[in-house]
């Protein structure tokens, strides 16, 4: 039994491999495949995913139901994470209750200073703003790390779909979804404020550079201290924001900025819009940064429009699937150790190092043979 006897069920003979071979291999399995109802793709893939998916539920449900008094720390976590998630009950009855003190922060908000001080406190619970921030190997110097700081703030997935009329369907879905949350969260003014979001999106997205610049390295590599990313950005209070996320004055002393003209594009749209127009956008970060997390009717506003509208995917995927992948991502690197130990046993490792070592040396073998 060979890879290729695996594949022929899947491949088209009707289809001569010199006119499409990529038709020719997978032709069949193409037409006839058809695609999970929870899911906006398939393949090879995605199928191991699902695969080890299903182990690591095991691991989690057993932690779980287990005895915290018996367990390490890190499965403690894994196991109470999980059941948290899974307890629909408790989360119906809470409602919103547990992000209201970030919606009383954003209702509070008194100007753009306070605007910035509050970003960095959302960043430090997973939110997102005006701008992506993470810290990464530095590109050109992989002994150090560096804050990297890129474009951002926008609800849907890049500055097209704000001025191609391709995408004015969306635009409409978009605030109708805006609209459904700002109900559920009782904003007294749900369509109005879905529309300013709307507007304030655009603005910000009339700065962001196109994709295709974004793939540039050399365009994307851009150094600067923190005065020369305060002379870009004059409007935006740095300092505020830094110290309430948590960092020192050496977190922006040097960064890259990776689309640095976006930053001189928003201090513009921060003198120009109104706070009273930046609490309902601001809102709407919070909202649907835990709109996922929050009661059924927010999860399936949530899904409605970044997994059908946007996605194609016809169906939620299932609680606990969500659950292990809520896991997965909070803490990852525990449920890494739980699963290494279980699925990953000493003798796969050392056929993996074999592997890698007959990698490296027939790369070095090439290597050295180029002129």
């Amino acid at each position: 039994m060979t890879i290729l006897d695996d594949a022929r069920p899947g491949m088209d003979p009707d289809i001569r491999p010199q006119d499409d071979l990529f038709g020719h291999v997978n032709g069949r399995w193409l037409d006839e495949t058809e695609i999970p109802d929870d899911r906006s793709s398939w393949g090879p893939f995605v199928q191991l995913a699902d695969a080890a998916e299903a182990h690591v539920r095991e691991i989690i449900e057993e932690l779980a139901a287990g005895d915290p008094a018996t367990m390490t720390d890190d499965a403690r976590k894994i196991g109470d994470l999980f059941a948290s998630f899974m307890d629909t009950e408790t989360i119906n009855a809470r409602g919103t209750r547990p992000i209201r003190p970030l919606l009383d922060a954003v209702e509070g908000l008194r100007d753009v200073r306070d605007l910035a001080a509050f970003l960095g406190e959302f960043e430090r619970v997973g939110g997102h703003g005006l701008f992506g921030s993470y810290v990464d190997t530095d590109d050109r110097r992989s002994d150090r790390y560096l804050m990297h700081l890129v474009q951002g703030g926008l609800g849907l997935p890049d500055e097209s779909y704000y001025r191609e009329e391709k995408f004015a369907e969306i635009r409409d879905a978009y605030v109708a979804y805006l609209e459904r949350l700002f109900t559920l969260a009782e904003h007294p003014r749900p369509e109005a404020a879905a529309r300013t979001v709307l507007e304030i999106d655009t603005r910000l997205a009339a700065g962001h550079w196109e994709r295709a610049e974004t793939r540039d390295v050399q365009k994307t590599y851009n150094l600067m201290t923190l005065a020369d990313i305060k002379q870009l950005c004059p409007a935006f209070d740095w300092d505020a924001y830094v110290t309430n996320l948590g960092g020192t004055e050496e977190t922006l002393a040097e960064a890259c900025v990776r689309q640095p003209s976006y930053l001189g594009h928003l201090s513009t749209v921060l003198d120009e819009v109104p706070i009273d127009a930046w609490r309902p956008w601001m809102l709407s970060h919070v909202l649907r940064s835990s709109a996922a997390y929050l009661t059924d009717d927010f999860v399936e506003t949530n899904f409605d429009f970044y997994g059908r509208t946007l996605n194609g995917t016809p169906e939620l995927r299932a609680r606990w699937k969500r659950g292990v992948a809520f896991v997965e991502g909070a803490i990852g690197e525990a449920v890494g150790k739980e699963y290494v130990a279980r699925h990953f046993p000493p003798t796969s490792k050392a056929l993996m190092d074999d592997l890698v070592a007959n990698l490296l040396a027939a790369y070095r073998q090439s290597i050295s043979q180029l002129d």
